[in-house]
């Protein structure tokens, strides 16, 4: 495999991407990734309209790391869905861009800024059921009616009207497709061949691409960037590189200077990093966060909870306190945009919720 790996010709190592398949196993780039004719092809599970991101989201099958605390591994390690061709994503795109209800600038392509549109609570609507009546030609579907209130988080920044359905929610569609799920950024022709399509076609939509960072070489961030991939979401697993490496199969050096790197090359930029207790907690994501301050401090970071998953079923999820202090630590590291996630997991009360929006500004 090393002689025809993208990251051993660059001289990088390669990915820990083993994905397994109903007949065979092997490298995510042989069974989740071929050319045909010179086209890129990649297996994409589906293509929603995701929450709370509020965005398309793209998700593929293969990887390239073996996450233990994987919470897509059905998909990411293993191999699934149906070969997209760049023209079959550019009709997503097309359908994606009749029915999106909010256009936001650039520099809000971005996971982190959904948030501070709506919550997705339904507060604000009542969903009725369209029944199918062949008599009348009329269309099963879902009608959204006004109810006149609002949640009490809500960022009142909406009106009824933009909110829709999707498999995963309420809320609006703003004008980004994600790719997400597995990531290959070691081939990154077929994202960027995407990227060419859609801005070719002057679809007014903001690309992101959200990735663990192994794969972004120099060479791979300067083809997506001609080929206008817009922002990144950067999910740092680790700060310690023993850590990473029993987390991930692979090593982190690189991934510790993509802020930079994916920076200077103009991108817009967000980081996420997970609290898992016992492997990566307050004192890593502030030596995270304290490298990513040196880049520049607005940079948008996620503190994102974990939960038991793939081979960290035993690992507890981090409790409220943990999340704190970890938003703290962050905080002090000189980030200046920082959020909580996953708040179901660790705010189990009136009470805890009450103390978390005491202390943290952001959460989702």
């Amino acid at each position: 495999m090393k002689q025809h790996c993208t990251l051993v010709r660059q001289g990088f190592s390669p990915g820990c991407c083993t994905v397994h398949g109903e007949k065979e196993s092997g490298p995510a780039c042989k069974l989740t990734y071929r050319r045909v004719d010179g086209v890129p092809y990649r297996r994409i599970v589906a293509a929603d309209l995701s929450r709370p991101e509020h965005y398309l989201s793209v998700y593929q099958s293969g990887c390239t790391m073996d996450c233990a605390k994987c919470h897509s591994w059905r998909f990411s390690q293993q191999v699934d869905g149906k070969w997209y061709s760049p023209e079959d994503i550019l009709q997503e795109a097309r359908f994606y861009n009749a029915a999106v209800t909010v256009r936001e600038p650039r520099e809000r392509a971005t996971a982190y800024h959904a948030g501070d549109l709506c919550r997705s609570c339904g507060t604000c609507v009542e969903i009725h059921w369209i029944p199918f009546d062949p008599a009348h030609s009329f269309r099963e579907g879902i009608y959204l009616e006004p109810t006149g209130r609002r949640g009490s988080l809500c960022p009142q920044r909406l009106q009824p009207d933009q909110l829709t359905m999707s498999p995963q929610g309420i809320g609006p569609a703003r004008n980004i497709v994600a790719f997400t799920g597995g990531d290959l950024a070691c081939r990154p022709d077929f994202p960027a061949r995407c990227a060419e399509k859609i801005k070719t076609a002057n679809l007014p939509l903001w690309i992101l691409y959200e990735t663990n960072g192994y794969g972004l070489t120099p060479a791979h961030l300067d083809l997506l960037r001609r080929a206008g991939i817009d922002s990144f979401w950067l999910d740092i697993k680790a700060f310690d590189g023993d850590v990473h490496r029993r987390l991930t199969g692979v090593d982190n050096d690189w991934i510790l200077r993509l802020p930079e790197e994916i920076r200077r090359r103009d991108f817009v930029l967000e980081v996420l990093s997970l609290y898992i207790p016992g492997w990566v907690e307050e004192g890593q994501l502030a030596r995270i966060a304290r490298q990513v301050a040196a880049v520049d401090p607005e940079i948008p970071f996620t503190v994102l909870a974990f939960f038991p998953a793939h081979r960290l079923k035993d690992v507890p999820a981090p409790t409220l306190d943990q999340m704190l202090a970890a938003h703290d630590a962050v905080t002090a590291a000189g980030l200046r945009q920082v959020r909580l996630g996953n708040l179901g997991v660790f705010v189990r009360s009136d009470a805890d919720y009450d103390r978390l929006l005491a202390r943290a500004a952001r959460v989702v």
